[in-house]
């Protein structure tokens, strides 16, 4: 790998991949791109209001995807094989970082929940940096579960289960929820028995229903999305000003930079509810196109991951498939009132650093699957390059 190769468009390489990859490729970079438009409209007001710079959101976010395209381009040209030899290490690392935030004097509270660590003047959320490395280690494991020991398969069930169980005591039940739903898809997709899958699913909503039934605040947040219009002054609030935006948008939207509700009517504007930012702008033809560029990305990950080599690489493109566009549902069902309030980021449109570097290494995986997925494109361009000159 050169220098050229971490610059998008200066990759000689890419003309050498699989068309999935391709595709893939400029996919990401288009959402990558409207989510940054998307985002500067919707930080502007804040920035300037607490921060004095009505760009140092965005100029920040800019930095953020600087590191994440790093991260992305090794990925992208690196053999999947090792990727996966080293992702329960940067799983388990990320993962005790996960239950520092639990220790006093170690995690920082926002919003009332502790889920970031301070690098100093940057906060970094393991929880959301660990999903990528959460899909490879389920694929490894449920990909090869034939072949393991019970001691080995009782090992990283327990993992599992106590990296949900760390998030969901920082608290941050969606996050716990979303990790769960991700390893226990991977499950279903590599053929695991339905006693083992049923037990599980009726054991997490199980949790679910505890932890809601003890945290006030998420019973709340329940109550309010079934009729926000009960208390709309409080924990009706939010959702109604999300309704407000994306019911304002109208057909066409009210145009880039014109939304009214992000003039600090709407909370968290661009980040949980960036997406109703987007709809009021940009209205019910922009919502459409975006949900088809949802639906492209899916479709090519299913494709990808059934032309993919092995069913190790199968199980990481379906599970990135779930992160990327099944999150993404997710918080356009929050917006719409479709789902309850959770924190989950739209990837590649919600500020934060966590959340962009994740969904740019969840990107990079999937290309790298892709490009894996026909047996000659495993060789870098390098190596194919000096092979042909000496024949």
């Amino acid at each position: 790998m050169n220098l050229r190769d971490f610059i998008p468009f200066l990759d000689s390489s890419v003309s050498t991949w699989a068309i999935e990859a391709r595709v893939l490729r400029w996919l990401t970079f288009l959402w990558l791109s409207v989510g940054l438009i998307v985002m500067f409209s919707a930080s502007y007001a804040a920035a300037d209001a607490e921060r004095g710079d009505g760009l140092y959101y965005f100029k920040v976010q800019l930095l953020w995807v600087v590191i994440g395209l790093i991260g992305f381009n090794i990925l992208v040209h690196s053999p999947l094989r090792y990727i996966l030899g080293i992702a329960d290490w940067f799983m388990l690392v990320l993962l005790a970082l996960i239950l520092s935030t639990l220790l006093p004097g170690f995690g920082t509270t926002v919003n009332g929940a502790t889920r970031w660590l301070a690098i100093g003047p940057f906060l970094i959320q393991p929880s959301e940096l660990i999903k990528p490395f959460l899909v490879l280690q389920s694929a490894r494991v449920f990909g090869q579960w034939s072949r393991l020991s019970w001691t080995t398969r009782l090992t990283w069930i327990a993992v599992f289960v106590v990296l949900m169980a760390a998030i969901l005591l920082q608290p941050n039940l969606s996050t716990a929820a979303l990790c769960g739903m991700v390893v226990w898809l991977i499950a279903l997709a590599a053929g695991l028995p339905f006693a083992y899958l049923g037990s599980t699913a009726c054991s997490g909503l199980l949790l679910a229903i505890v932890s809601i039934s003890l945290k006030e605040y998420q019973r709340r947040r329940v109550i309010s999305f079934l009729n926000p219009w009960a208390d709309p002054s409080q924990d009706g609030y939010q959702l109604i000003q999300s309704l407000l935006a994306v019911g304002s948008g109208g057909f066409w939207g009210a145009g880039f930079g014109m939304s009214q509700q992000k003039l600090f009517y709407l909370p968290i504007q661009y980040t949980d509810f960036i997406f109703a930012v987007f709809a009021e702008e940009f209205g019910f033809v922009g919502c459409v196109l975006l949900l088809g560029l949802l639906a492209a990305y899916a479709a090519l990950a299913l494709m990808v991951a059934l032309k993919a080599r092995n069913q190790i690489h199968q199980l990481v493109a379906i599970g990135i498939m779930v992160l990327m566009v099944g999150q993404s549902l997710l918080n356009i069902g929050v917006a719409t009132g479709a789902l309850p309030t959770t924190g989950l980021p739209f990837p590649l449109f919600s500020y934060g650093g966590s959340s962009m570097i994740a969904s740019m290494l969840s990107a990079g995986l999937l290309i790298r699957v892709a490009r894996e997925s026909n047996e000659a494109d495993v060789l870098s361009f390098q190596e194919r390059r000096t092979s042909g000159s000496r024949s």
